[in-house]
């Protein structure tokens, strides 16, 4: 309670700013706006600047507005722009699109940052250390070579960051609880628990050793793969605000100029990157969720090389196993079967027409899938279907939704290396080789054959543990029988003790009639 006046104060600035860079409110829903709105918002000096009212990009409103309001909420951009279920899909677009750069901080700084976080004076750890090289609302990167002469990456954390993303953090959860006590229509979108997933990314992006575990894995996921390489985690130099990886000489995938300059081939380049995530998404379950052009580069040999594993997703083997399957149902057009997935993984309701949800599925595919091939959108595709299944009432699944928009993203960034891309086409050996292993009959004996061979893993310590049940079952067994014989025991005591007094007072009575008869 204490705290709420320091919240509503935060919010409104939040919202002035947004106002008057043209993010929150619009020139053309001022201008259609009742006379006394306009008034007061001319007053309050949150309309949008002359500047922002020529200006067509919605996206650099937005962009800037969140720029000038910190980090914290650069972040919160981003992930909204994960959950077009609570923005809507046009503003997760624009926010899909948000650039995370901020003004580097000081090189002293940094250095005083490294050495606290590692422990050791920076003397023993690095030879020489550059200077910023970029800068975002969390980190920077710094060039520099250690005392054994490697070229390395290293990512520092912004002094204070921390504090003040837990600060922001609690304003947001305020205006998430509000939302839900007045708002009844925001109780679906469940905005308390949006924080709560936002708080925990956050948690898990503010510990370095976190992303450097989600690179090893990445890496010892992609290790046999030819086409992408992910830089190597240097242990001894990372710590929690502290990541030193192999420094990465490449090309940027976003210049194509150089790219062709140094000999690479845009088209083959646009394939592998939409093979590369879809081996991520449907072999692994584990897949990079920030792959915009800053994040990849080219090396030499004309590998793909990802970088900043901050933000990552996840999708258990079932989900893996649904969705591989709505997939080839959309490029088969069996429409039928797509419904039919759908509600036996629990997506819809069992109250709703499966014929009525395959119609629907219908009018997603046939306007997509009817263009020409190099029109065609994967992530278009699964946009209007999450659309569709908020009608059907699908349960919102942060996870599909990280899914989809980094689909969109590799499309976008594959499309501008090769405009006539066709995603279905790129795409078509790692689904058809993911079907076949995991929906095909060989794919079903495989299952088959691999439950099997745990059942046969386990079994050593399933007999030992049925053979502990079998002792204790003998061991209750031998307590049972002790006690029904004590039981066996105990009738032939009691009816003694039962039947002594009547035999005295029969003895008493015999007594006594022997006495009077005399």
């Amino acid at each position: 309670m204490l705290r709420t006046p320091a919240h509503l104060y935060r919010l409104a600035r939040a919202g002035r700013v947004l106002a008057r860079h043209g993010g929150l409110i619009s020139p053309q829903q001022l201008a259609s706006a009742p006379l006394p709105a306009r008034l007061g918002i001319r007053i309050l000096g949150a309309g949008p600047k002359p500047r922002a009212a020529k200006e067509s990009d919605a996206l650099s409103a937005v962009s800037a507005a969140l720029a000038e309001l910190g980090p914290s909420w650069i972040k919160l951009g981003q992930f909204l722009a994960t959950r077009p279920d609570v923005v809507g899909f046009e503003r997760a677009q624009q926010l899909a699109e948000l650039q995370d750069r901020l003004p580097p901080f000081t090189q002293a700084q940094a250095e005083a940052r490294m050495e606290q976080a590692l422990g050791r004076p920076l003397n023993e750890v690095f030879r020489e250390i550059g200077p910023p090289v970029a800068a975002a609302s969390i980190a920077q990167v710094h060039k520099a070579i250690t005392t054994d002469g490697k070229a390395v990456a290293v990512k520092v954390r912004r002094p204070g960051v921390k504090r003040r993303f837990q600060r922001d953090l609690e304003t947001f959860f305020f205006a998430a609880r509000q939302a839900e006590r007045f708002l009844p229509d925001m109780e679906r979108l469940k905005p308390v628990e949006v924080v709560q997933t936002l708080a925990h990314s956050v948690r898990l992006e503010m510990d370095f050793r976190m992303e450097a575990a989600a690179m090893h894995e990445m890496a010892e996921n992609l290790r046999e793969d030819r086409e992408v390489r992910i830089p190597a985690v240097d242990w001894e130099r990372t710590a929690d605000a502290v990541l030193t990886t192999e420094w990465v000489d490449g090309t940027p995938l976003s210049d194509i100029d150089a790219l062709r300059a140094a000999g690479h081939d845009p088209v083959r380049l646009s394939e592998a990157l939409v093979q590369v995530f879809l081996k991520q998404l449907l072999r692994d379950g584990f897949f990079h969720a920030d792959l915009h052009p800053g994040n990849i580069f080219v090396d030499a040999s004309g590998r793909l090389v990802l970088v900043d594993f901050g933000i990552m997703g996840r999708l258990s083997p079932y989900e893996r196993r649904v969705w591989a399957e709505i997939l080839h149902c959309f490029i088969t057009r069996d429409y039928r079967r797509n419904a039919e997935v759908h509600f036996e993984a629990g997506y819809v309701p069992p109250h709703h027409s499966v014929d009525e949800f395959a119609q629907a599925l219908r009018a997603i595919g046939e306007p997509v899938l009817g263009r020409p091939a190099e029109e065609v959108s994967m992530g278009e595709l699964l946009g209007r279907l999450f659309r569709t299944t908020e009608q059907y009432d699908m349960p919102t699944q942060p996870q599909l939704l990280m899914m989809q928009k980094t689909m969109v993203v590799v499309e976008g960034v594959g499309r501008c290396l090769n405009p006539r891309l066709d995603v279905w086409q790129a795409a078509e050996p790692v689904v058809r080789d993911w079907i076949s292993r995991h929906l095909g009959p060989a794919g079903r004996l495989e299952q088959a054959a691999q439950r099997t061979g745990k059942v046969l893993d386990d079994l050593p310590d399933t007999l030992h543990g049925l053979a502990l049940v079998a002792r204790q079952l003998a061991r209750e067994q031998e307590r049972e029988e002790q006690r029904r014989n004590e039981a066996r025991q105990r009738p032939r005591h009691a009816d003694w003790h039962i039947w002594l007094p009547l035999w005295l007072a029969a003895a008493a009575l015999v007594a006594g009639a022997a006495a009077l008869w005399s």
